[in-house]
């Protein structure tokens, strides 16, 4: 099956999609504020969970962290216990659509590149139950960044993600959830390089020669230099936007910063 062809080709990668550790942390800085001592945090669609561990080291409390991938989160567990973290990381292997907590048990829900497997709106509306009143959500999303995308990043991404929305959308439709938009920011182009494309690349190289005798693999190596390609000549037109949302309170309305990253403007 193809979608194995592409398991095996992000088998080993640092993410499983742009970001950082420090891009963690600056979200996480910008939450803090509105979290208990002691928050019950869940993140959802994990991967080998590089946010996990951050957001265990930061925030010094237990962190679930949800996949469908069983060997990513073996590959978790192994980290945390390398950083001396494994009793501040549990991982469970569930649909993050289908989730077990208890409605209002969620101090923050923690989730970088997997929501669009939900789609957008059908996310928040699944994981909003599961937060207390005031509890956060931090997202990030690929969305567009310009209402006019050139016409080879437009049939990709409507070919890849057709429901991809941009930042003002994503906003109303997280309004519309219940959610008041606390701040958002672009991902600098360094989030994509350095610790997913060019790992991916690398990975890439090193399946060439059995991707001769793999169909499949063949494939799936095509689509991701297809996919890496056009961010290198599209992507002023899109990007991956962290969202921080807070379940709103009746009566109170959404005001968003819409800071940039530290150092880095937003396109």
């Amino acid at each position: 099956m193809l979608v194995d062809a592409f398991m095996l080709l992000h088998t080993d990668l640092p993410r499983e999609a742009p970001g950082s550790d420090d891009i963690t942390r600056e979200a996480l800085r910008r939450l803090r504020p509105l979290l208990p001592a002691a928050p019950e945090v869940l993140d959802l669609g994990c991967g080998p969970g590089r946010q996990t561990l951050v957001l265990a080291e930061e925030l010094g409390t237990r962190v679930t962290a949800v996949d469908l991938h069983a060997p990513f989160l073996a590959r978790l567990e192994a980290s945390a216990a390398a950083r001396g973290l494994g009793h501040l990381v549990r991982t469970r292997c569930a649909d993050f659509g289908a989730l077990e907590e208890a409605p209002g048990s969620v101090d923050l829900i923690w989730s970088e590149g997997a929501i669009y497997l939900l789609g957008w709106a059908e996310g928040l509306r699944r994981w909003r139950p599961l937060l207390r009143p005031g509890g956060v959500m931090a997202l990030t999303e690929a969305t567009w960044l310009t209402a006019s995308p050139p016409d080879k990043a437009a049939a990709f991404w409507r070919e890849a993600y057709p429901t991809m929305g941009t930042i003002a959308s994503n906003g109303a439709a997280a309004r519309a959830a219940g959610f008041e938009v606390l701040d958002t920011f672009v991902l600098p182009e360094s989030a994509w390089w350095d610790e997913y494309y060019r790992p991916l690349r690398a990975r890439i190289e090193s399946l060439r020669a059995r991707a001769r005798e793999d169909a499949l693999l063949a494939t799936a190596i095509a689509e991701t230099e297809r996919e890496i390609s056009l961010y290198a000549r599209h992507g002023s037109s899109y990007g991956y936007v962290f969202y921080l949302l807070q379940v709103r309170a009746s009566g109170s309305s959404s005001a968003p910063r819409g800071g940039a990253y530290p150092g880095e403007g937003t396109r």
